[in-house]
C-alpha cells in the first residue's frame, strides 16, 4: 500500500519543482518584457505596436501550447507507475502534434496586417506590427518545441535546467535587442524588426540547448529514436487531452488579447499604458503558474502512486501559497504603482507622466484580480494533473468570453469608466473561472479520481 506523504515532504517536493518553474517561467517572460522596456525607450508608438503584435503571437502559440501541456500530467503520471514507454510515445507524438500546429499558424502572422486593420487599429501600428510578426512569426516552431521539452522536463522534476536554458535565453535577448533595436556595436538600427530578430534567435537557440540535454541526459526514455515513426494511439491520447488545454489557455488569453483591442480603441498612449501594467502584472502571474505547473505534476505523481490523500493535501497546500503571494502582490500594486510604471519608459520621453497617469489606475484594478487569477490557474493545474480537461475548458469559455468581455466593454465604453473599465471586466472573468473550477475540482472531480485509482493496477 502506498504510504501518503506528510506536509514537509509536501511542501519540499512543491517547492524544489515549483521554485525553478517559477523562475524559468519569470526568465522567459522576462524576454517578452525586455522587448518591452527596450522598445518602449526607443519608442512609444513602437512599443504599442508591439504589444498588438506580441499579442497576436502568444494567441497562437498558447493555442498550440495544449499538445506541450498534455505531456506534463501524461508523463508524471506514466513515471511514477513506471512506465517509461508511455513517457516516450506521449512526448515524441507531442513533438508530431506541434510541428503540424506550426504549418497552419506561421501563415496566420504572415498575412497578419489586414486581420489587424479589420480589428479597428491604426494603419501605423498595423504596420509596424507586421513587420514583426514577418519575422518572430516563425519562431512559434521552436518555441512550440521548447514548451513540449521544457513539459518533459518538468514531469520528470528536472526544472533546473528549464531554467538555466531560459536565463541563458534572457541574456541572448537582452545583448541581440541592444545591438539591433538602437543599432549599437556597428549593427543597423532596426528597432521593432530587431527585437523580432532576436526573439527568433533566442527561440532556436533554446530549442537546440534543450534538445541536446534530452538526448544527451535522458537517454533511456529515447525521445528522438525512430522520430519519423508514427505511433497513432499515443497521437490520439496527445491531442484529445491536450487540445482541450490549449482552449481554455486561448480562452484565458484571448480575454487579454481582447482587451488590447479595446484599450487600442482608445488611443495610442491607452494601449501602451495597458501594455506596460499588463507586462507588470503578467510578471507576477508567472509565480502562480509556476505553482500551477508543479500542481499539475504533484497531481499526476499522486494519481500513478494510486494516493488520493497525497493528491487532496497536495492541491490545498499549493493552493495557499499562491494565495499568500496574491496578498503580496495586491500590497505592492496598491503602494508602488508609479515607481513600476517608470521603469517601461525613458525619462527624456514627453509622453511619460501621461502614460504613468494612465497606468496607475490600470494597476489598481488588476489588484482586484489577483486572488482570482491565482484561483483559477491552480484549480486547472490540478485538474489537468487528474486529466480533467474538457469540462474546465467550457467554464473558462464562459467565464472569460460569455462573461468577461462583454463586461469590460460595457464598463469600458458603454458606462464610459475607459481602461479601468475594461479591467474591471477582465476582474470579473476571472473570478467567475474561479469560483467554477475550484468547484468542480474540490467536487465531482475528486469522486471521479478516487474511482479511477480504484480501478487502476498497483503502481510498480
Amino acid at each position: 500500500m502506498t504510504r501518503d506523504l506528510t506536509i514537509n515532504q509536501h511542501l519540499k517536493n512543491i517547492l524544489t519543482l515549483g521554485l525553478p518553474l517559477i523562475g524559468s517561467h519569470v526568465a522567459q517572460f522576462s524576454i517578452n518584457m525586455t522587448d518591452t522596456v527596450m522598445l518602449g525607450w526607443y519608442d512609444v508608438e513602437v512599443l504599442a505596436a508591439q504589444v498588438i503584435a506580441g499579442t497576436v503571437f502568444f494567441v497562437l502559440f498558447i493555442l498550440g501550447s495544449g499538445f506541450a501541456f498534455a505531456v506534463m500530467p501524461m508523463v508524471a503520471e506514466a513515471e511514477a507507475a513506471g512506465e517509461g514507454a508511455q513517457v516516450r510515445r506521449v512526448t515524441r507524438m507531442a513533438i508530431w502534434a506541434s510541428l503540424l500546429y506550426s504549418v497552419v499558424a506561421v501563415p496566420v502572422m504572415l498575412l497578419a496586417e489586414p486581420i489587424l486593420l479589420l480589428a479597428g487599429q491604426t494603419p501605423e501600428v498595423a504596420r509596424l506590427a507586421a513587420d514583426y510578426l514577418l519575422i518572430n512569426g516563425w519562431s512559434i516552431i521552436p518555441a512550440l518545441l521548447v514548451m513540449v521539452f521544457k513539459s518533459y522536463l518538468s514531469a520528470l522534476e528536472r526544472a533546473g535546467v528549464v531554467l538555466w536554458v531560459t536565463l541563458a535565453a534572457v541574456l541572448i535577448n537582452v545583448v541581440v535587442n541592444y545591438a539591433l533595436i538602437f543599432g549599437n556595436w556597428g549593427f543597423p538600427e532596426m528597432g521593432i524588426e530587431g527585437a523580432a530578430v532576436a526573439s527568433l534567435i533566442v527561440n532556436i537557440a533554446s530549442m537546440l540547448l534543450l534538445g541536446a540535454y534530452l538526448h544527451w541526459v535522458t537517454p533511456e526514455h529515447e525521445v528522438f529514436s525512430r522520430f519519423w515513426r508514427a505511433d497513432w494511439e499515443a497521437f490520439r491520447a496527445v491531442t484529445r487531452l491536450g487540445w482541450p488545454m490549449g482552449l481554455t489557455s486561448l480562452a484565458e488569453v484571448g480575454l487579454f488579447a481582447a482587451s488590447s483591442v479595446m484599450m487600442g480603441w482608445l488611443g495610442t498612449l491607452p494601449l501602451a499604458a495597458h501594455g506596460i501594467a499588463l507586462q507588470i502584472t503578467a510578471l507576477t502571474f508567472m509565480v502562480h503558474l509556476g505553482l500551477s505547473n508543479a500542481a499539475t505534476v504533484r497531481a499526476g505523481r499522486a494519481v500513478g502512486r494510486r494516493s488520493m490523500g497525497d493528491l487532496r493535501l497536495g492541491a490545498k497546500l499549493v493552493t495557499s501559497l499562491s494565495a499568500g503571494f496574491a496578498a503580496l502582490t495586491l500590497v505592492v500594486f496598491l503602494v508602488f504603482p508609479e515607481p513600476l510604471l517608470a521603469l517601461f519608459l525613458s525619462p527624456e520621453d514627453p509622453q511619460r507622466d501621461v502614460v504613468i497617469a494612465l497606468g496607475v489606475p490600470l494597476l489598481a484594478a488588476a489588484g482586484l484580480f489577483q486572488f482570482a487569477d491565482a484561483a483559477q490557474a491552480l484549480a486547472l493545474g490540478v485538474l489537468r494533473g487528474v486529466q480533467d480537461t474538457k469540462v474546465p475548458m467550457v467554464m473558462a469559455a464562459i467565464s472569460y468570453w460569455v462573461i468577461g468581455v462583454p463586461v469590460s466593454y460595457v464598463m469600458g465604453f458603454v458606462l464610459g469608466w475607459g481602461g479601468v473599465g475594461v479591467w474591471a471586466g477582465l476582474a470579473v472573468g476571472l473570478a467567475c473561472a474561479g469560483v467554477l473550477l475550484m468547484g468542480r475540482f474540490w467536487g465531482p472531480v475528486m469522486g471521479q479520481t478516487e474511482a479511477r485509482i480504484a480501478k487502476m493496477k498497483p503502481a510498480e
